[in-house]
């Protein structure tokens, strides 16, 4: 690795589960997801799933 990666400041930081909580919920984050039940290479259920993981506070107009 060259000095100029940042990956290993990074990886030497420590970072509490609580403020990455933070920065994911003052942003959002999307999870999604797909399932295929097949049966002999026959698709019979196809199910996809999304879902969107934030605060109220950051889906909240400002009133700047």
């Amino acid at each position: 690795m060259s000095r100029s990666d940042p990956a290993p400041a990074i990886a030497e930081r420590p970072v509490a589960l609580i403020d990455l909580l933070d920065r994911v919920l003052a942003g959002g984050v999307v999870v999604s997801g797909e399932i295929t039940l097949s049966i002999a290479d026959v698709d019979l259920v196809h199910i996809s799933l999304r879902t969107l993981l934030t605060s109220i506070t950051a889906l909240q107009p400002r009133n700047d």
